[in-house]
């Protein structure tokens, strides 16, 4: 990988990290509604991929669940999930979306993995456990509960986006945008209280994570990203976005004062352990760099 492109991924990195610490801030701190904020976030993805909506790709069933899951599906439950959660936890139980997607792509598209894999499957969540461990049981019941099933949910939505071809990254992100903004937008309205009190006392800082999330992570990055897997093998690609989970801790101690445990440095080691692990194999059904960006 050249120069230029390895300051690009490391970019992207960043960008995905930054955005979730802020998300937490947004959500947790300013007490901004998660669904709102999700709702927001496609909203403006949709206006701003909205040329490249048409045409339509086909089936176009599979792209509209495709984009509610990897859309509304994933970020409506990291978002609820960053009520309580902390942005380096959730960093690391997004990374079960890797062994996740690895385990669907042997049920669903027949995938034949080895022992290194399958050894990568049990340290990801071997690790993960820990991180969600304490002295008195598993504290992830609310906040990594939700983050663990946006990981399941994104997963889904990669395994359906592999039955799907000639799609754009900005024809995808439209379809995402546009499905994804309705039934958010309806999501709050029937479940979230005091939606407008809360997104006003979030000021200039939640139009600023908004905008954020949708033009630099979505438009940007991610098409940015899209382009890097088309160039390079997803076994060099994938290992280098865990930069992302390590950029999110760093920033998270610094912005939101998380608090590193020896179980949770010890599960971050050996959950990333295993990520890689999978990453590094060769994965002929699904490249798994495919599934790093789905909920950032």
């Amino acid at each position: 990988m050249n120069i230029r492109d390895f300051v690009l991924l490391v970019l992207i990195c960043l960008a995905w990290a930054f955005s979730t610490v802020l998300s937490k801030v947004v959500i947790s701190e300013l007490n901004a509604p998660p669904l709102f904020y999700a709702a927001a976030r496609f909203t403006v993805v949709a206006l701003v991929c909205a040329p490249w909506l048409f045409p339509a790709p086909k089936p176009l069933w599979r792209v509209m669940v495709v984009g509610l899951c990897m859309g509304a599906g994933s970020f409506a439950l990291v978002f609820i999930g960053l009520e309580t959660a902390t942005p380096s936890a959730t960093a690391i139980v997004s990374q079960l979306g890797v062994p996740i997607t690895t385990i669907l792509s042997v049920i669903v598209l027949g995938e034949v993995i080895g022992w290194r894999r399958r050894l990568g499957i049990l340290l990801a969540f071997t690790g993960t456990m820990l991180v969600m461990w304490d002295p008195r049981g598993v504290s992830a019941s609310t906040g990594l509960a939700f983050v663990a099933a946006a990981a399941v949910c994104s997963s889904v939505g990669a395994i359906m986006m592999r039955q799907m071809s000639k799609v754009r990254p900005l024809q995808f992100q439209a379809w995402v945008g546009l499905v994804s903004a309705v039934p958010l937008a309806l999501g709050t309205l029937l479940l979230e209280e005091q939606v407008l009190p809360r997104a006003i006392n979030g000021g200039w800082m939640l139009f600023f994570a908004v905008m954020f999330a949708a033009l630099v992570v979505s438009v940007c990055a991610h098409t940015t990203y899209y382009g890097l897997i088309k160039k390079y093998e997803a076994s060099l690609i994938a290992p280098l976005t865990l930069m992302c989970p390590l950029f999110t801790i760093a920033l998270g101690m610094a912005m939101t004062g998380d608090r590193l445990t020896v179980g949770t440095v010890l599960g971050s080691s050996i959950a990333l352990g295993g990520v890689l692990l999978i990453a590094v194999r060769r994965n002929s059904k699904l490249p798994i760099s495919r599934t790093a960006a789905a909920t950032r």
